[in-house]
């Protein structure tokens, strides 16, 4: 135990929060901090150095970042292991849900392959300029087929190729929705709608429960534009609806006239998908099917099924003006990939390293403290009443775990405090291990 260690902080120069961090370093090089050695709370340290607590914070914050502390919930900080400091910092944090890194995937022998092969193809030198508007004429085919997968039939002319989801919904909203027009919507959703939104000026009105019954009762009081969902998955609270009530759903729409926005970030995860909301009313339904969460972020390859031919050419439209088109040659990667199998293969790997990774937090969360889908990689992770979820979420991304606090999904109130933990992105298994540890000593404190 190190809980008399105080810092000298007069051998950095700089900010003080800077000398702590130093100060913590030099301690564990010279054997005064030993592994497993619990370092003064943060207020007792504050107290002790005369200094605010937010100084103290933010130098436990910078050796957290140098992967020389970790912190497990309300017993404190620890210095690491020595095989863990040897490793260094844990991968930047950078707050997006990914997929998780496939140890021994084919993800990078395949896009060098068949990016090689459609450069060396005849008239490569076409995928090199300006798309149309909407996209090729064989990519938005690639889009059509991926959306018969999910029982929802399409013409190539319906569909337009964005630069991911984010570009997506920006179009969409553009395209069909104006100011002070009302959204429903989950009472959590994902922040980059939450943003688009507001940027829009569009009135989000979260449905507490989420569902048929809930929505039928907004409708009867108020003229709703739109329904904006995550059908499988859902970001953040790890939600799936059930055939029947996406068919419920759309049932409330068709009698409203409510535009159903299904952003299904994460719907061919599973080995058997369900059918498409937009399936069950299709002349509503905006149906967006993104690489970004089954394969990898850096395609930025999403495809639009929009209700109508002449909805499909107003979306191409904003697509253009926003961002000209998708990374065309990303395009043609993934037309092919759909077209020789190794689309299917991709997905399948991202599925098999999600369901590793959600056996390792079922070996180490306790059972019934987070909710999670069978083939996902996030979690949510309700919290204690009066927990502080930030201060949760910032002793986790300092070991290497992407958490965000449930305040930054709050489509209306806060609410209760939660977390969305990643269980993807670069981190590996064994650091993943550390940090649901850590996560564990935060359920238990």
């Amino acid at each position: 135990m190190a809980d008399g260690w105080v810092p000298d902080l007069t051998r950095t120069r700089g900010p003080k929060y800077v000398a702590i961090a130093e100060a913590i370093a030099s301690a564990v090089e010279t054997g005064a901090l030993r592994s497993g050695d619990r370092l003064p709370p943060q207020r007792d340290l504050a107290a002790r150095l005369g200094v605010d607590l937010t100084t103290v914070t933010k130098g436990y914050e910078q050796a957290r970042a140098r992967g020389l502390i970790g912190a497990r919930g309300r017993a404190g900080s620890f210095v690491l292991p020595q095989d863990a400091i040897a490793a260094g910092p844990p991968p930047r944090d950078t707050g997006m849900n990914m997929p998780p890194e496939v140890e021994g995937g084919t993800l990078l022998a395949a896009w060098e392959r068949t990016a090689s092969a459609l450069l060396r193809a005849p008239g490569a030198g076409g995928r090199l300029h300006y798309a149309p508007a909407g996209g090729r004429e064989a990519d938005r085919a690639a889009g059509a087929a991926i959306f018969a997968r999910m029982g929802l039939a399409s013409a190539a002319d319906q569909v337009v190729v964005t630069a991911g989801a984010q570009n997506a919904l920006h179009a969409i909203v553009g395209a069909t929705l104006t100011r002070g027009d009302v959204v429903a919507c989950g009472a959590h959703i994902y922040p980059g709608f939450l943003a688009i939104a507001k940027r829009a000026g569009l009135r989000l009105a979260p449905l507490a429960p989420f569902g048929a019954e809930t929505l039928e009762a907004l409708c009867r009081t108020t003229t709703v534009a739109a329904l904006y969902v995550v059908p499988t998955n859902d970001n953040p609270t790890t939600a799936t609806l059930s055939e029947a009530e996406r068919a419920a759903l759309a049932g409330v729409a068709r009698r409203h006239g409510v535009r159903i926005i299904e952003d299904d970030a994460y719907g061919q995860l599973p080995e058997h998908p369900i059918a498409a909301l937009s399936s069950f009313a299709p002349e509503l339904g905006w149906y967006v099917a993104s690489a970004s969460k089954t394969i990898s972020p850096a395609l930025r390859v999403a495809h639009v099924r929009a209700p109508s031919v002449a909805e499909a050419m107003a979306l191409a439209a904003e697509v253009h003006d926003s961002n000209v088109m998708p990374p065309p040659l990303n395009a043609a990667l993934l037309t092919r990939w759909l077209e020789d199998g190794s689309y299917d293969r991709l997905v399948a790997e991202t599925r098999g390293e999600a369901k590793a990774r959600l056996s390792l937090a079922a070996e180490v969360l306790p059972a019934g403290r987070y909710a999670a889908d069978g083939c996902g990689y996030h979690l949510w992770v309700p919290l204690a009443d009066g927990a502080d979820a930030v201060e949760v979420a910032t002793g986790l991304n300092g070991v290497g775990m992407t958490a965000i606090p449930s305040d930054r999904f709050a489509a209306g109130e806060t609410g209760a405090p939660a977390l969305r933990v990643s269980l993807g992105g670069a981190i590996d298994r064994a650091g993943l291990r550390r940090g649901l540890r850590a996560l564990e000593g935060w359920l238990a404190g």
